[in-house]
Formats: structure tokens, sequence, C-alpha cells
């Protein structure tokens, strides 16, 4: 009798399975792949839409970042909400909103249409990739940075099946239809994966993993806390100036591609034959995938400062290499992709950081609070194309985005590592 009552009186939610940890990540990567495109395909329609209306490219260029913004700087109010009423309702707003988006594309006969195409899109999008993003971290403490770095994949990589045929149907169909099919198409298998993610309850997940190398608080910060530790800033100054070098290239590859004249001659490389440009794109999203959960796992075991400085020092040099030698095509392909490789992790290292330092109960808030450094960094893509077009060249452009990667690079090791060892101390349970 004694034994049923204290059966009864035991905690009813118990550790899940890692397999129905892995599978709520895989809807997670799912509804990642689905909204790449908003984001990552966009550089394909920007030469139609010029070329069809005649407007300049930097005025066009602003639907990108406005899309970028939206999609970023709403994610701490969708991630309040995930951490309110659960997941699933606001990744079902997201799908429905990515799909009308761009549906609005397809119709826009003005700027002001795809502007509000691209905000529209961008709050969608954004609410599918920060609840993504804060469910792996709250399903996975003791692999955070794995765990980020493989759902972040999904949008980094989750576009690079579709570049051919997105380009293709821009060029059999026009680039309306395309908008049309491949916004609605994504937006409705959104909202279908949407039903199928679940938060963790309190039990059903291993404590912080125990590691001399990750600093881990074990208190939970409240995101108007979080707000005025300054170390929080620290972050968003890196995040902002390494995120713009990477949306710079996004945004622009095919304008760049043609502006030296690279984007249509044909490369040849491992027996595969495409565009320079079509070819760049394909491996540029593959290895912007791949490179997320890879220094994901990286910092799991050597620390996230000590992976930044690595990462973050492979971004500069690449993106100078690129500015030297990509008027080669051979070497636009390659070193585009390796500039791809160094910029994506940023997605896993600092969601995975910043849950490291202020705990796993706001999670969704607080790393949604740090990625609208994202939109933060989309305000200079503009001035990119302003430069670029004032002075004829790209130079300045890519001397300064090396620059700050180097600086980012320099503050990760020198600067946020002890400092986050100092916080992490004095945080109380």
């Amino acid at each position: 009798m004694t034994d049923m009552v204290q059966s009864a009186a035991a905690p009813s939610v118990t550790r899940v399975s890692d397999a129905y940890r892995w599978a709520q990540l895989a809807i997670g990567v799912g509804a990642m792949v689905m909204i790449a495109n908003y984001q990552y395909g966009w550089t394909f329609f920007v030469p139609d839409i010029q070329k069809t209306f005649g407007w300049d490219r930097a005025s066009i260029q602003w639907a990108f970042t406005l899309f970028v913004l939206f999609e970023t700087w709403l994610v701490p109010i969708e991630g309040w909400f995930v951490d309110k009423y659960g997941p699933r309702i606001v990744v079902l707003v997201g799908g429905v909103l990515c799909a009308i988006g761009w549906a609005i594309n397809a119709q826009a006969t003005t700027l002001n249409g795809y502007y509000l195409g691209m905000i529209i899109a961008g709050i969608g999008a954004g609410g599918v990739y920060g609840t993504c993003v804060g469910n792996a971290l709250k399903w996975f403490p003791d692999k955070r940075g794995l765990a980020a770095g493989i759902t972040a994949a999904g949008f980094g990589a989750g576009s690079a099946l579709t570049v051919a045929p997105i380009q293709a149907m821009i060029k059999d169909s026009g680039f309306q239809a395309t908008f049309l099919y491949f916004g609605l198409g994504q937006g409705i298998i959104i909202c279908i994966l949407a039903f199928f993610l679940l938060s963790p309850k309190a039990g059903q997940v291993p404590n912080v993993v125990a590691n001399a190398n990750l600093l881990q608080t074990r208190r939970n910060y409240q995101p108007t806390e979080v707000l005025r530790q300054p170390i929080f800033w620290l972050m968003y100054f890196m995040f902002v100036i390494v995120g713009a070098g990477g949306l710079m290239v996004t945004a622009n590859l095919k304008p760049i591609a043609a502006d030296w004249k690279v984007d249509n001659v044909p490369v040849t490389l491992m027996a595969v034959t495409m565009t320079a440009v079509t070819f760049a794109a394909t491996i540029d999203r593959v290895l912007n995938g791949l490179t997320r959960p890879f220094f994901g796992w990286i910092s799991d075991m050597i620390g996230r400062e000590n992976t930044m400085f690595i990462a973050f020092g492979m971004e500069g040099f690449g993106i100078w290499m690129l500015y030297l030698w990509g008027h080669d095509p051979i070497w636009f392909v390659l070193l585009s992709g390796f500039v791809f490789f160094a910029w994506g992790e940023i997605y896993s290292l600092f969601p995975s950081t910043c849950t490291d330092t202020f705990g796993a109960k706001f999670a969704t808030t607080n790393a949604g609070l740090l990625y609208t450094a994202k939109g933060t960094a989309a305000l200079l893509v503009p001035i990119a194309n302003y430069m670029q077009q004032s002075s004829g060249t790209w130079d300045s452009v890519f001397i300064i985005a090396a620059g700050a990667n180097i600086l980012a690079s320099l503050l990760a090791i020198a600067v946020l590592k002890p400092w986050r060892k100092v916080v992490v101390a004095k945080s109380t349970v």
C-alpha cells in the first residue's frame, strides 16, 4: 500500500528517450529548410526585378534588408510567446505569413509592394527560426552547440537543393510565378510541421553538461536582466560586425559575380559543370549549413570563445582572399564557399553562448534578443551597395568586412572569454 502511495506521489514527468529528442530536432530542421529560400533565394530574383522595372539595385536590396530586420527584431516577442504558449502556434502563424509574403511579391509592381511582401515574409520566417533554435537549446542542454548548429544548418543549407530549380523556374516561367509557387509550397509544409513541435517539460531532458571548457551558468536570467548585462552588448556588437559581411555576400552574390564578369562562366569541379554563380550558390549553401553543426560540435568540446577566434579569423582571411582572387571563376566558387563556411557558424555559436551565459528557462527570448543583431547587421547591406555604386568597385566593402571579422576574432579570445568567466562565476542558482 505504501509503495502505491509513493508511486502515486512520484513525479509523472520522466526523461524522454534520445530518439524522441532527436525527432523534435528533426522537425525543427525541416521547418528551417522551408524558410531558407526566403533569405538565400532572394539574390536570384534581383536581376530580373531590376530588368523588369528599371529600379537601381540599392533600392531593390532594401527589400532584403527589411526582410532581415523583421525576421530578427521581432524574434524576442515571438520567443516570449513560445516560452509562454509553446512552439506550435508561433510556427503555424509563421508558415502562413511566409506564404502570404511571397504571394505579395508575385503581384508587386512597386518597390513598396516588394518591401511589404518581404516584411511579412520576414515576420513569418523569424517566428519559425527563433522558435526552432530556442527549442533545440531547450531539448539539448548536454549538446547545446551541436543542437543549435544542426537546427541552424537547416536554414543555412536548406536552399542548396533549390538553387538550380529556382533559377530554372525564373528563366522558364518568370520570377513572379516562382515567387508564388515556392512561397505557397514552403509555407504549407511549415504549417504541417508546426503541429508536431513540442517544448520539453521539466525533468524530460538531461541536466546541463559539466565541462571545464564550457562556462555554463546555473542561474536563469530574465530577458529584462539580460539587457542590463554589458557582456550581452559585447556579444551583440561581435554578432553585428561578423554578420554584416556574410549578409552582404548573401544579398549580392549574383551582382558581385556579374560585376566581376564571372557569373555565366562555366566552371567544372569534381566532374560537375555549372556556371560560376550557380556553382558558388550551391556550394555556399551546403557549406553554410555544414559549418553550423561542425563548429557547434567543436565549441561543445573546446569552448565557445576559442571556436569563435578560429572561425572569425578564417572568415576575415576568406573575405580578403575572395577580394584578391575572386575575379577568376574557379577561385570565385571556391573562396565564396570558404567565406560561407567560416560565416554560418555565428548562428550556432552565439545562441549557445547566450544560453550558457544566461540560462535555459528563457532561452528562446534571450537568444532572440541577441539574434536581433542580424537585423542590425542587415542595415549595413544597402550601405555596401551605395559604397559600390559611388566608387564603381567592391574594394572598400571587402576590406572593411575582412577587418571587422579579424576584430571580432580578437575580441572573442581577449575580451569575451575572460569576461564571461567572471560573469558565470558570479551567477548563483
